[in-house]
């Protein structure tokens, strides 16, 4: 498990070792017993830096060097997709949907 605390100033990120382990078969669903694990925790070192900062230079130097952005139109279509898709999910009470492919324009 891995949570993110943008609020926290020195472990933003902290990765959790659990898990679960399922012993039996499908046969004996009610004779099926379960276990959780709970392991260490690790929060990897982070260099601190201001996020609208680094976006704000990002751009700058796309606009420049004519490079393509690292999130570009292309995964801003993505992302609506996804929420869309989700948000159909949830009205169908959480039945899975398929995601239409998104068409890239030239």
């Amino acid at each position: 498990m891995i949570v993110y605390d943008d609020l926290e100033p020195s472990e933003k990120v902290k990765v959790y070792d659990r898990g679960v382990t399922v012993s039996g078969g499908r046969e004996d669903l009610y004779q099926m017993l379960v276990g959780y694990r709970l392991g260490d925790m690790w929060a990897p070192q982070i260099p601190t830096r201001e996020a609208l900062r680094a976006e704000a230079e990002h751009f700058v130097e796309c606009v420049t060097s004519g490079c393509q952005p690292i999130t570009d139109g292309a995964a801003g279509l993505r992302v609506v997709g996804l929420l869309e898709a989700a948000t159909r999910s949830m009205r169908r009470r959480c039945e899975p949907v398929d995601l239409a492919p998104v068409r890239r324009v030239a």
